[in-house]
C-alpha cells in the first residue's frame, strides 16, 4: 500500500488514479511515499527517506527545493499543458482588455450608480472616452509556442483574423505540427518585437529570463504596443514598465500577476492570477499529477519530472531495477561492473541522463540479493534504488 500526503486541498479525481486497494491519501499522511502539492511552500521541509516523488499539480515549482530533492532522489513532477485551454483563454481576454480599454469602462460605471434615470444619457455621453480598436488584421507577436502559446496563436489566427508571428527556440515537433499554418514563424525575437500590436509572453522564469521584458525590449517594439503577461510576474522589470507607460512607449500591459507599485497604475490591467482558476484547470492538474505519481511508484515510469530524465516504462518484464545517480563519468561501466561481480545477468537495460542527473534501468530475469543491491548503493554517485517485479 502506497502513502500519498496532500498539502493543498486537490481535486478527488485523483482517486481515479490512485485506487484505494493501492493508495491511501490523507494531508495528515505523516511518513509518506509521495507528496501531492499544489502551492504549498516546501523549502523549509523535511524529507523522510521514505519519500520517493513529489507531484506538482501545476507547471510552476518555485516552491518546491528542486537541488536537494536531486540529491535524495526524489523525482519532482509537474504537469505542464494540464492548464494551458484555461490560461489561453484568459491571455486573449486580457488580449480585448488591451484592445478595448474594458476594465476601465467597468469601473466608470460603478460611478453612475444612485443616477437614476440618468444613467442612460451619461453613458451615451462618457462611453466616447473608452473608445477601443478591434484586434481584426492587427498582429500578435507570440513569445514561446509551447502549450499556452499555441493555443493562443491558434485562436488568434483562426478566429479572431489576426495577424500572427510566433518566435520560439526550442519549439517541440509536436507543438511545431499543432500550429496552424497562418501562424508565421519568426527567425528571432526582435522580429516579433519589430512587427506586433500585441505582444504574449510564454516563458519559463530562469536566471536568463528574469527582468528580461525590460526598456531594451520596449525600445524595439512599435509605439503604443500593447504587453501581456500570463507567464511571471518575475519577467517583467517593473520599474522600465512604469516608465514605459508613462511616456506612451507600451500602450498597455495586462498582467495576471500584480504587485503593489503596478496597482492603480493608468494603462496597467492587473488579473489577480487567475490564469488556471477553473475547476477543468484543478481537475486536469490533478488527475495528470496523480498519474504521474502513480506511474513512477508502481513502474518506475518517469514522464513530466523537472529534476530527473524522461524515462517511459510499462510494466517490468520480469524484475526491474531502476537506479538514480549522478550523471559522472563512467557510471555505467561501474554499476554494469558491480553487478557482473555480484552475478547480476542484465537482459536489457535503458540510461537516461539530464544535466547532473541520471536514471539506469535494468530489466533481469531474477531478483538480486540485498547484499548485491547494497554493493551497488554504495557505489560513489548512486543516489536511490528502487526494485519492482512483474505482477
Amino acid at each position: 500500500m502506497y502513502k500519498i500526503q496532500t498539502l493543498n486541498a486537490i481535486s478527488d479525481i485523483i482517486h481515479t488514479q490512485l485506487s484505494a486497494d493501492k493508495y491511501t491519501v490523507s494531508k495528515d499522511e505523516p511518513v509518506p511515499d509521495a507528496i501531492l502539492v499544489r502551492s504549498a511552500a516546501m523549502h523549509d521541509m523535511e524529507f523522510g527517506p521514505e519519500l520517493l516523488a513529489i507531484g506538482r499539480a501545476g507547471a510552476g515549482v518555485n516552491n518546491i527545493p528542486i537541488d536537494r530533492c536531486s540529491k535524495e532522489g526524489i523525482v519532482v513532477f509537474n504537469t505542464p499543458g494540464a492548464n494551458a485551454n484555461a490560461v489561453a483563454e484568459l491571455v486573449i481576454s486580457g488580449m480585448m482588455m488591451c484592445g478595448r480599454k474594458i476594465a476601465d469602462a467597468l469601473e466608470w460605471v460603478k460611478t453612475l450608480k444612485g443616477k437614476g434615470d440618468e444613467v442612460a444619457k451619461l453613458v451615451e455621453k462618457g462611453k466616447s472616452q473608452f473608445v477601443g480598436a478591434e484586434v481584426r488584421g492587427k498582429t500578435l507577436g507570440v513569445i514561446g509556442l509551447g502549450a499556452i502559446g499555441s493555443i493562443v496563436a491558434n485562436a488568434a489566427s483562426r478566429g479572431l483574423g489576426m495577424n500572427v508571428i510566433g518566435y520560439d527556440p526550442g519549439i517541440s515537433v509536436e507543438r511545431a505540427w499543432s500550429l496552424s499554418t497562418s501562424v508565421h514563424r519568426a527567425a528571432s525575437e526582435e522580429e516579433v518585437l519589430a512587427q506586433a500590436d500585441f505582444i504574449t509572453f510564454h516563458v519559463p522564469l530562469n536566471d536568463e529570463t528574469r527582468g528580461s521584458i525590460n526598456a531594451d525590449k520596449f525600445a524595439k517594439m512599435k509605439d503604443g504596443a500593447c504587453i501581456l503577461n500570463f507567464a511571471r510576474g518575475e519577467l517583467v522589470n517593473t520599474a522600465d514598465m512604469l516608465a514605459a507607460l508613462a511616456s506612451g512607449k507600451i500602450g498597455r500591459y495586462v498582467t495576471d500577476f500584480p504587485n503593489d507599485d503596478l496597482i492603480g497604475v493608468e494603462n496597467a490591467v492587473c488579473i489577480p492570477h487567475l490564469g488556471a482558476s477553473t475547476p477543468e484547470s484543478e481537475e486536469n492538474c490533478a488527475s495528470m499529477a496523480a498519474a504521474e505519481i502513480r506511474d513512477y511508484l508502481e513502474t518506475g515510469s518517469i514522464h513530466n519530472s523537472v529534476n530527473y530524465p524522461e524515462v517511459q516504462l510499462g510494466e517490468p518484464e520480469a524484475v526491474r531495477v531502476l537506479v538514480l545517480h549522478e550523471n559522472i563519468p563512467n557510471m555505467i561501466s561501474n554499476i554494469t561492473a558491480a553487478a557482473a561481480k555480484e552475478g547480476i545477468n542484465i537482459e536489457n537495460m535503458v540510461n537516461k541522463s539530464r544535466k547532473d542527473m541520471s536514471v539506469t534501468v535494468m530489466e533481469m530475469a531474477e531478483l538480486p540479493s540485498s547484499h548485491a543491491l547494497q554493493t551497488l548503493q554504495e557505489l560513489q554517485g548512486i543516489i536511490r534504488i528502487r526494485t519492482f517485479t512483474k505482477e
